[in-house]
């Protein structure tokens, strides 16, 4: 039996290390608290009485533990001593700082009933619609500080901590255990590397690193970068002392060989307190083979249509250029560009059509089997391409679309089976025209022309709306126009529609019916199959309802299995390994279980940064994905792709695991806290294997 073997690693990306020359007081930890839906301002107070309350803990969402599907808002409340000794034995006297972690999405933070800080936005009181979507702050860390002669804090005495948390999808509230600490110093400085990308130059790869002091202050002490390769051979190591002025910034520079995993650890030692803050990461090292002179043909070996509907599949090849196309047994109704490999034309019966394609250059050829189905079902393979939401929001645009088909094109991705070119939320004028038309805005001139565009490069268009009076982002929706929006969209030349369910719990209200859940996405359904034209349907509301137990009911191609993905390990894991299990066996050409876009290169919902995820991560997540037969849209500003994450997603072997034809469910054989193993059966006999270290050090995984 052949078997292909997928890996997945993990490091983790930063931590922080404190060994104090004075006694300094340990951090409290805020283990437990109690817990309540709803929304109250006496909630805040110190005398109010929670004793009914439910006991939760803050490690997790309240989705892990027995609040299924909430989206609104809930309080958290902690009871804790702060000693006075906190101050009095602190070297610096400043502040407290309350460290509460991530929480999902927005929160406001109160000490004894006196706000002590706020990240993101709430519902206003009334509104029909939620909060519009915008930076995702469920990423953001919340420090919120408190000067220590506040009033507000009682020293010696319990103090309250009570935390308004607003989630508008899937996961809600914390998930870290929020802590509180004296701020020293060193809170002050902060080591920036993970945003400031590598640089690649043949076999090196170099990197600046920012040490940076935030604070009003002075402060010194040493910093040191140490580089150790997987044989844990120190590589590269240097020591130097450092003083920062209050404000002041210090750049270094370290350039290391690119052949090998290597981490490298950053640590600023403090000279007052020897407090240390650590920060680590992995190079950004290379597995994928660079693609050959040799023709090869890669992407999905079938594909669906409905007869009449217009055709268009462009091969997807790889080889010295030029290369040429020539297809054998091409049914009649299409036709071929042999210089670009694009098909085009329709089919007029149902039925399955074999063909042979052919792809030739000056070292070789190469040919596959390739079947069109002409029937009911679409998408045969999971949708391959790129969406704007991760990297751009709700700033996308007409020339920002264009330049990322372009990028993708120039990047020779449509060569590995990336075809979808999908405008997420933003792109609608706030009225409809006389007759009930959806109109663009000012952003997107003439849909019609930018589908064209695409078309003519080979591209599939996506677009993006809600079942709801208003999208996610706050812009014009379908509600109550769907019809004539699906004939707009066919009139554009859409390929693909995303169907976001946002402002359409209003409309449900109180009723949590699977039916009042099924409803809105049944009558877009109807809308698409009265057009003459072919757009894969994708469902996009979280999960709710075990939406892939119901997803084909309503002719759904795909359909999200949780809330919005961030680039945090947190939400990859918990995303991925956590939540697909039980969704993999309603896995099925035309039926994809989609655990969101991929986050990988420059994303950010229009604030754009370098992901999070660390190199050992990202491979792991394309890997998962792909073992998973998952959805794959990248989310990144195409036009800054660096070598690392083009050898990311050109990987071909790694790319055909998930573009399978037989769609086999894949199943977790295997599950420790340090490892899970998956298997997937392919269509040839042979099995995909996925051996993933879910710990925080290396290992060696056997299947």
């Amino acid at each position: 039996m052949k078997w292909i073997l997928i890996t997945g690693f993990v490091l983790v990306a930063a931590f922080f290390a404190v060994s104090m020359k004075n006694k300094q007081p340990a951090d409290i930890i805020l283990k437990s608290a109690v817990f309540k839906t709803g929304d109250d301002n006496s909630w805040s107070s110190p005398q109010f009485d929670d004793s009914g309350w439910s006991k939760i803990d803050p490690s997790k969402n309240w989705e892990q533990q027995g609040f299924d599907n909430y989206d609104g808002i809930a309080w958290y409340r902690f009871k804790v001593t702060i000693p006075s000794s906190f101050k009095n034995e602190a070297t610096w006297k400043d502040s407290l700082n309350f460290s509460l972690g991530q929480i999902a999405n927005s929160d406001e933070s109160f000490l004894n009933g006196v706000p002590i800080g706020k990240t993101g936005a709430f519902p206003v009181t009334g509104a029909t619609t939620p909060p519009a979507r915008g930076r995702n702050t469920g990423t953001v860390v919340r420090n919120y500080r408190v000067a220590s002669t506040n009033p507000a804090i009682r020293w010696d005495k319990e103090n309250v901590i009570a935390v308004r948390v607003y989630n508008s999808r899937g996961n809600g509230g914390f998930s870290s255990i929020p802590s509180i600490n004296m701020l020293e110093r060193i809170t002050g400085v902060k080591i920036s590397y993970s945003q400031i990308p590598f640089t690649f130059m043949g076999n090196k790869v170099s990197k600046a690193i920012l040490l940076q002091n935030t604070f009003g202050t002075n402060v010194s002490g040493t910093f040191k970068i140490n580089a150790v390769n997987d044989d844990n051979k120190v590589i590269y190591t240097a020591t130097e002392p450092v003083s920062l002025s209050a404000g002041q910034s210090k750049s270094y520079n370290i350039a290391l060989d690119n052949s090998s995993r290597t981490a490298i650890e950053y640590t600023f030692t403090e000279g007052e307190t020897n407090k240390k803050l650590s920060a680590a990461e992995v190079t950004p090292y290379i597995l994928t083979p660079a693609v050959g002179i040799q023709p090869r043909i890669n992407g999905a070996k079938v594909f669906g249509i409905r007869p009449g509907s217009p055709f268009m599949f462009k091969i997807p090849a790889t080889g010295q250029l030029p290369l040429t196309y020539s297809v054998q047994n091409l049914p009649k109704g299409l036709t071929l560009d042999a210089k670009t490999g694009i098909i085009t034309g329709k089919l007029g019966a149902k039925g399955e059509y074999r063909m042979n394609f052919v792809v030739k250059n000056s070292a070789g050829q190469a040919t596959r089997e390739f079947t069109v189905k002409a029937g009911d079902l679409l998408a045969l393979t999971p949708p391959m391409g790129w969406n704007s939401w991760n990297a751009w929001g709700l700033t996308v645009s007409d020339e920002k679309v264009r330049s990322s088909a372009n990028s993708l094109l120039q990047n020779g991705l449509q060569n590995h089976g990336w075809t979808y070119i999908n405008i997420d939320d933003g792109w609608e004028l706030p009225k409809r025209a006389a007759d009930g038309t959806i109109v663009t805005n000012e952003k997107f001139p003439d849909m019609k022309v930018l589908g064209d565009y695409l078309h003519q490069n080979g591209l599939k268009f996506g677009i993006y709306s809600s079942p709801g009076p208003m999208t996610c982002g706050g812009y014009l929706a379908s509600y109550q126009h769907e019809l004539q929006d699906a004939t707009s969209y066919a009139s554009w030349g859409v390929d693909y529609l995303k169907y976001d369910l946002c402002s359409y719990r209003t409309i449900i209200g109180s009723d949590t019916t699977l039916a009042a859940q099924q409803k809105p996405y049944f009558v877009m359904e109807d809308a698409l199959k009265a057009q003459k034209r072919d757009i894969v349907y994708s469902l996009c509301q979280y999960g709710i309802k075990n939406v892939w137990t119901w997803g084909r009911a309503v002719n759904g191609n795909l359909w999200r299995t949780t809330g919005d993905i961030t680039d945090t390990w947190a939400s990859l894991y918990n995303i991925g390994f956590v939540n697909q299990e039980k969704t993999t066996a309603y896995t099925a050409p035309g039926s994809w279980n989609d655990p969101d876009m991929l986050i990988i290169g420059y994303v950010g919902w229009g604030n754009q940064h370098n992901t999070h995820l660390t190199p050992d991560e990202q491979y792991t997540h394309i890997s998962l994905w792909s073992i998973l037969s998952a959805p794959l849209l990248l989310g990144a500003d195409l036009s800054k792709l660096d070598p690392f994450t083009l050898n990311l997603i050109t990987n071909d072997e790694v790319i055909a695991v998930d573009q399978d034809p037989k769609a086999s469910p894949a199943k977790r054989v295997a599950k420790t806290a340090d490892y899970e193993v998956w298997v997937k059966d392919l269509e040839d006999g042979s099995k995909a294997v996925g051996l993933f270290n879910t710990s925080a050090a290396n290992a060696t995984i056997s299947p």
